[in-house]
C-alpha cells in the first residue's frame, strides 16, 4: 500500500467517523430531552454517565456510596443547569455521544452500558482523552472534569474531607 492510498484511506475514515459523530449528535438532540426554555435535563441515562465518572476522578477524596454519587450527580446537574444555553446544549450534545451505545463505544471503548462499566475500563478512557491528540476529546475530558471536581469541592459537606474548615466567619 503506498502512503497516498493510506492517507486517502485514513481521511475516508476520519471523515465517515465524523459524520458518524454528527449525526449521532444530531439525533440526541432531537430526541434529547429539555424543558420549555431549552434548558437541559438531566435524565437517567445522563445520571448513570456521571455516576459511572464521578468515583473515578473523585477517587481518593469522595466516599463511594451510592448516596454520596447520587448527590454528587445531582450537584453536577445544578452547576449544569446555571450555565448558559449554549453550554447546556454543547453538554447535551456530549451527553448524547455518551450514551448512545456505537459512539460510546467508538469515543470512550467501553463496551457495556454505563452502570455495568468496571472503573478501570472508565479510568482509562479518562486517561486517554485527557492525553488526546485530539483537542476536542482533551477540552470535553476538562469540561467533565472541572465540573465535577468543582461541584464536589465547593460543597460544604466534602470540606472536611479535604480540611478546609470553611470560609471565615465576619467579626460583628
Amino acid at each position: 500500500m503506498t502512503i497516498t492510498s493510506s492517507r486517502r484511506t485514513f481521511l475516508k475514515v476520519g471523515l465517515f467517523g465524523a459524520l458518524a459523530l454528527a449525526t449521532a449528535g444530531g439525533l440526541y438532540r432531537v430526541i434529547g430531552r429539555t424543558d420549555s426554555s431549552g434548558n437541559f435535563i438531566l435524565n437517567d441515562a445522563e445520571k448513570s454517565v456521571l455516576a459511572a465518572i464521578i468515583p473515578v476522578m473523585l477517587k481518593g477524596a469522595i466516599n463511594a456510596t451510592p448516596s454520596e454519587v447520587e448527590a454528587t450527580v445531582m450537584r453536577v446537574y445544578g452547576a449544569i443547569s446555571g450555565l448558559s444555553l449554549s453550554a447546556q446544549r454543547e453538554l447535551q450534545d456530549l451527553f448524547g455521544l455518551l450514551t448512545l451505545g456505537p459512539s460510546r463505544r467508538l469515543l470512550t471503548g467501553l463496551p457495556d452500558d454505563w452502570p455495568k462499566a468496571r472503573q478501570e475500563d472508565v479510568a482509562a478512557f479518562l486517561q486517554s482523552w485527557r492525553l488526546s491528540r485530539f483537542a476536542l476529546l482533551q477540552s470535553a475530558y476538562h469540561g467533565l472534569h472541572d465540573l465535577i471536581t468543582g461541584t464536589w469541592y465547593s460543597h460544604e459537606s466534602s470540606w472536611a474531607a479535604i480540611g478546609y474548615p470553611g470560609p471565615i466567619k465576619t467579626l460583628g
